[in-house]
């Protein structure tokens, strides 16, 4: 495959192949959690640990592992490394990690993990499949918080609350109340607000891409005309 530079590997991850917005995958646990911000860093991060390490550990055996099993061993690796992701936030977010539940082993089945996997990190050497890993877990993880954040202001009236099941007692007070007296929005902490919220987020990214290439359009030349005609002047020219 055509090797890509760092810099379009940074623009896939994070805007043009977005997993989330672009690819449309890993879209379960997208929707299902994301009724708070502190609920999808948490996956969000979970996820970006396992897209890197599993990236670039696929890179490394790429040449040893044959095309019978590539796929069982792609599965496998993911699977390690959602087993590390799962005991350490056991260990040290045991609270959130009992609010994602069943979210944070169905990594493994996750098809954003493991098509960057067997589409990239598996035909490249690992610094890039590394770079790719972690670009694209930080596009999944910023539409998680943006899909968070834009639920639980709508549904609550509030931002960041319960942080401190993720960083600790000193993010207890960080609870945002813009509003006074906010009825809360049920619609938009269910499920039904999960598919409506990404909706407009991959609306607003559309929209963003056709304007962008509309200036690109009226910002390059016209093209002038091929060629040129010769006028044939007759008579007497004085």
């Amino acid at each position: 495959m055509a090797s890509k530079t760092s810099r379009e590997i940074i623009r896939d991850g994070l805007w043009t192949n977005n997993p989330a917005l672009v690819q449309v995958l890993g879209l379960c646990p997208l929707l299902a959690v994301t009724s708070t911000v502190v609920n999808a860093i948490g996956l969000g991060l979970a996820t970006l640990m396992v897209l890197m390490g599993s990236n670039l550990a696929v890179s490394l055996i790429r040449n040893f592992v044959g095309e019978s099993v590539r796929l069982p061993a792609f599965v496998m690796i993911i699977a390690s490394f959602v087993t590390c992701a799962e005991l350490l936030m056991q260990a040290f977010t045991y609270e959130l990690y009992q609010i994602l539940g069943i979210f944070i082993p169905l990594i493994v089945t996750n098809c954003a993990i493991l098509g960057r996997a067997d589409a990239f990190a598996s035909k490249t050497s690992p610094g890039p499949a590394l770079l790719d890993g972690v670009m694209m877990g930080l596009g999944f993880l910023v539409v998680l918080v943006l899909l968070g954040g834009m639920r639980e202001l709508i549904g609550q009236g509030t931002l960041f609350v319960d942080m401190n099941l993720l960083l600790g007692p000193a993010a207890a007070d960080w609870v945002i109340r813009p509003f006074d007296s906010y009825p809360d929005v049920l619609f938009m902490v269910l499920p039904p607000g999960a598919f409506v919220g990404l909706g407009l987020l991959i609306a607003l990214k559309n929209g963003i891409d056709n304007h962008l290439e509309a200036r690109r359009k009226l910002a390059e030349p016209t093209p002038s005309a091929s060629g040129s005609k010769r006028v044939r002047v007759t008579g007497h020219v004085s």
